[in-house]
């Protein structure tokens, strides 16, 4: 049902609202063509989810391979047309935008505190998170010199979702390794073929994250051309990708909490203060308010 259907509903005026708006990080670089439509201003208006939503984060399998997550996205953010395509900058900041204007701006999280093993819970204010994350850092050249220069891009929400499966299928493989009732032959075998895997998802994800390659005057964007130069490149430039690629995701991604102890915790060997990685889990991010 489009817009102007919806409008001649005498009931939509009691149908949900943008809550929120929002500006995308990346303030809509690196997105497919037509997988987004940013309104004049530059910002998005963002939904609380449906019932409908809510229900698809408790299906596994949706979850496992990404189209619940998008299903949603594309719900609660019509101005996204393809979720698919979101690049991983903007991933986050999307997610906890629907999480905010679907149960309010303040979540509920509980950390261990170090060397006690004390749990503690606290509220997490979700505006303070996405002002954090309101810009995202990218550098997209890498040069080797001046004949040859590499440029990157960040991956999509369908390259994270792919390449997180490949992972899994390969922890399962490693899992099965430690099989006792399997013979050494084929517990190396095993091991051979995670090992293969495991390289080739580090190939994958470095070659797609390339957009193109400056090599002696000429612009190379053919991917069969990257992934064989990748495949084959210098351990030293491989390397350098790495590490820029690396950088780019730490300066991109949720910033850490930092929390001081009391003199009490102290005293039981906690530290003076410490830091807690922020990780979402999406059934528990959207399964309830709190």
């Amino acid at each position: 049902m489009n817009a102007n259907q919806l409008s001649n509903n005498p009931l939509f005026s009691f149908m949900r609202q943008p809550k929120i708006y929002i500006k995308l990080p990346s303030r809509g670089n690196y997105w497919e063509p037509n997988s987004l439509d940013i309104p004049e201003s530059g910002e998005i208006p963002v939904y609380s989810m449906t019932a409908k939503d809510e229900l698809t984060f408790k299906t596994p399998d949706a979850l496992m391979n990404g189209q619940a997550i998008a299903d949603v996205i594309q719900s609660c953010v019509p101005c996204i047309k393809n979720a698919w395509a979101i690049p991983t900058t903007d991933i986050d900041y999307i997610l906890i935008a629907i999480r905010l204007a679907t149960y309010g701006d303040k979540m509920q999280i509980s950390h261990t505190i170090p060397n006690i093993d004390e749990e503690v819970e606290h509220y997490l204010d979700l505006r303070v998170v996405l002002d954090q994350q309101s810009e995202c850092t990218w550098i997209d050249q890498i040069i080797i010199n001046e004949n040859f220069i590499i440029f990157v891009k960040p991956l999509t929400f369908k390259h994270v979702t792919h390449i997180g499966l490949k992972q899994f299928e390969t922890n399962k493989i490693l899992n099965i390794v430690n099989n006792q009732e399997l013979s050494e032959e084929d517990k190396t075998q095993l091991f051979k073929q995670s090992f293969e895997k495991l390289t080739q998802i580090t190939i994958d994800l470095v070659s797609d994250s390339i957009d193109k390659i400056y090599a002696n005057g000429q612009i190379v964007i053919d991917r069969k051309f990257i992934k064989e130069f990748v495949t084959n490149a210098d351990k030293e430039i491989f390397d350098k990708i790495q590490t820029h690629l690396g950088e780019l995701k730490k300066a991109n991604e949720l910033k850490p909490l930092f929390f001081e102890t009391t003199e009490e915790q102290r005293q039981r060997g906690a530290p003076e203060s410490y830091s807690v990685p922020i990780n979402f889990n999406n059934s528990d991010f959207f399964g309830n308010g709190f």
